[in-house]
Parts: C-alpha cells; sequence; structure tokens
C-alpha cells in the first residue's frame, strides 16, 4: 500500500471534512513528552499542546496505562447504573480542590453550559430570583466554548455571526473593569459572574493583580455566585494548580477540562458546594459518557502526574525564564510579551506585510508549532514536562525566526 504524504492527508480532510478549522499546514502522526512528529517523520517542539489540554506532555506513560487497564476491564456503563470507579474519582476531585461535590462531562463546552444551569438553578431554588429573569454577567472577549447558549455571549463576530437567534440572559462587560462588574452586579437579577482568570483565547490577557480577588469579593457582597472557568487555565498551567490560586480566590463554581485528563481522553467536570449542586435533581442533567470508568482512571492518574513531576514549579520557573528571553529580543516584529507560568503570547506587529501566520509557518520550518489567535498574536503553550534546556533550544528557534523577517 502507497504511503500517503502529508498533502495526501490534508487534500482527504480538505475534501471530506468540514471547513470550521484552519489547520497549520502540518499533519501529525506521532507525540513524546513536548516532542510531535509529521508523517515523513520530522521532529518539532509542540508548544500549543493542544490548547492547554497536554500539560503533563504527549502520551505520558502513566496516563496511558490508567487508560489501558480500565478499558480492558470496563469502559462505559452510562449513569444508569454505579461504576466502582466514579466515587473514588469524585472523592479524589472534591477533596483536592476543595468542593463538596464534582459533577463529570466530557468537553469543555459541556462543563461551561453545566455551569450556567447550576447558576440559573440556584438562581431560582437559592437566591430567589423571579422564573426566567436571571442574569449571568459575562466579559467581552470570552471563550467558553462554541454552543449556542455559549456564542450567545461572545464578543466576537467569528464565534456569533449568522447563529441567531440567541439565548437571552446574559450581561457583557469590559474585562477588568471591577467598578463596571460592581454596577452590574447591583441588579438583584444577577446570579453568576462567569470569568477567565486569564482570557487565553483572546490572546492571553492577564488582568491586573487584585482584579481576580476584588471580583469575588464583590460577588460575595451581592449575592453573586462568582464562576471560574478554568479550562484552559487550570492544571498547573499558570504555576499554580489554578489561576485563581495566584489570589487566593476560591470559586463558587469551578469549571475544568483539557489538561485534567493530560490530553489523552474527552474529560471535564465542574465543582461546587452542595448548596449550588444539589440543586439539579435526578432527570435534570447529565450524560451518557460523563463519569465513565476510564475517564476516571485517566483523571486521576493526570492529576497525581502534576502532583509527582512538580509541574506546577516548573511551569512557573520555566515562564519567567520564557518571557524574560522574549522581551530581550530587539525585534520591531514584537510589539508586546505577555503571560503567567507557560500560558504565554507575544503579539506580532506586521513587518513588510508578515503576519503572525507568517511567522508561525516559519517556525514550523524550523521545527516548532505553534499557532495564532485573533491574527496578530502568537499563543506559545508548551507541555509542562519541558525541561529547561529544551525550553532554550526552543527560544533559539524562535529567535532565529524572527531575525529572517527582520531583512
Amino acid at each position: 500500500m502507497t504511503k500517503l504524504s502529508s498533502a495526501d492527508y490534508m487534500a482527504k480532510e480538505d475534501k471530506f471534512g468540514a471547513h470550521n478549522y484552519h489547520p497549520l499546514p502540518v499533519v501529525l502522526s506521532k507525540g513524546e513528552g513536548v516532542f510531535v512528529w509529521d508523517v515523513e517523520g520530522k521532529r518539532y517542539f509542540d508548544f500549543l499542546a493542544a490548547y492547554s489540554a497536554v500539560n503533563q506532555g504527549h502520551c505520558h506513560p502513566k496516563i496511558i496505562d490508567a487508560l489501558t487497564e480500565q478499558a480492558k476491564t470496563l469502559a462505559l456503563t452510562s449513569r444508569a447504573f454505579y461504576n466502582d470507579v466514579l466515587g473514588e474519582w469524585e472523592e479524589y476531585m472534591t477533596k483536592l480542590f476543595g468542593y463538596d461535590k464534582m459533577l463529570p462531562m466530557n468537553s469543555g463546552a459541556e462543563a461551561d453550559e453545566t455551569a450556567l444551569k447550576l447558576i440559573r438553578k440556584w438562581a431560582y431554588k437559592v437566591k430567589g430570583i423571579p422564573s426566567n429573569e436571571a442574569k449571568i454577567v459575562v466579559c467581552d472577549g470570552n471563550f467558553h466554548g462554541r454552543t449556542i447558549t455559549i456564542i450567545s455571549m461572545s464578543s466576537d463576530p467569528d464565534a456569533y455571526s449568522h447563529y441567531g437567534p440567541y439565548t437571552p440572559g446574559f450581561v457583557n462587560i469590559p474585562y477588568n473593569d471591577i467598578d463596571r462588574l460592581e454596577k452590574e452586579l447591583q441588579d438583584p437579577n444577577v446570579a453568576g459572574f462567569l470569568v477567565e482568570p486569564i482570557q487565553a483565547e483572546a490572546g492571553v490577557y492577564v488582568p491586573e493583580d487584585g482584579y481576580l480577588k476584588k471580583a469575588s469579593e464583590l460577588c460575595k457582597k451581592y449575592n453573586v455566585l462568582f464562576v471560574a472557568d478554568e479550562i484552559q487555565t487550570g492544571i498547573a498551567r499558570t504555576g499554580k494548580m489554578l489561576a485563581c490560586d495566584h489570589e487566593d480566590v476560591r470559586p463558587d463554581i469551578l469549571v475544568l477540562g483539557k489538561a485534567v485528563s493530560g490530553g489523552i481522553y474527552p474529560v471535564s467536570c465542574v465543582l461546587a458546594d452542595d448548596e449550588i449542586m444539589l440543586t439539579i435533581k435526578p432527570g435534570e442533567h447529565g450524560s451518557t459518557y460523563g463519569g465513565n470508568p476510564i475517564a476516571g482512571k485517566v483523571a486521576m492518574a493526570a492529576l497525581d502526574v502534576i502532583q509527582e513531576e512538580g509541574l506546577i514549579e516548573n511551569a512557573e520557573r520555566l515562564g519567567k525564564i520564557f518571557r524574560e528571553e522574549m522581551r530581550a529580543i530587539d525585534s520591531p516584529l514584537i510589539e508586546i510579551v505577555r503571560g503567567k507560568g507557560l500560558l504565554n503570547a507575544v503579539a506580532i506587529k506586521p513587518t513588510n506585510g508578515k503576519t503572525a501566520w507568517d511567522v508561525c509557518l516559519a517556525l514550523k520550518e524550523n521545527g516548532l508549532i505553534a499557532k495564532p489567535t485573533h491574527e496578530h498574536i502568537i499563543r506559545f503553550t508548551p507541555p509542562l514536562v519541558i525541561t529547561e534546556e529544551q525550553l532554550m533550544e526552543a527560544i533559539e528557534i524562535i529567535k532565529t525566526t524572527l531575525k529572517k523577517f527582520e531583512v
């Protein structure tokens, strides 16, 4: 059988697949640690890590073992029956993150939808907001997924255009604007504030120090739920287990996904205390695959890896080195460098007609893959298992690539 080339695989996707993504032109077939290989055998540093899902590195052996061992025993029961893993996983998660209850789902968008339903249930059952009048405050530039309800709160025309009519009940305010937040929270019909501790998809926008703490305190003052979407920022990415931990903030509802499984299996979850979680009764919410035995074993192994291998500390230390090195580059292309831990972005100033996409194409040729977001921003998020030596090698690739654009 004739071996297919990268061009062949890309042509197949173009012909038979929906055109809802614009991938970098590289066809990957293998991954290990911080590296991936294309079908021709060329090796690349992975500086996207599947949008921070692969924090533990590609194909981590401990997580793979958990997956395969459980898959040989029992894969799925649905929630119509108990299984012998879910309770263990729920106990693990609630003790690790400090909540009464966990509700398991599969994707990040499902977890965010779950949080939205919890906010509204709590609004009517606990806070006493009149039926169908609950409001949820969100931030401009947010990215919580792509369901109809979630894009109804988006400020990105690419996300919401031509999908109306939209789900009502959302109030958009500027990100990192504490005065505007307090103004909206004074409305007695506001039930929740849903926020990303760092807006990753928007271009790694880091709020000013104290923003999350003040926001959380205001939510308590006005009896509003503070809900943190930590799908991309959580699980050690920013140099803490959760990005909220940088300000000692405990969300009323915590939303997790992506790296909670180390990129091995679709797993997400929502954590909250009884007053909130138990507003949802049997039959009112669920998921066939949510809480399946494989998901539980994979998630526990993935979180063990984070703690056993010191990935929180590694992200914190190497993130500082990365930003220092990027800021030291004397290049007209670099407009700004921002980030926390190993969640970083470089805003590219178009030079000689070249954009962030052109830079990413050149990086790929030099052995490092990353992806632009919002046209002029390149997000750099390697797996957290990266060593300082590997990081410096990758930084040299970035420096060399940028120099070629100065000519």
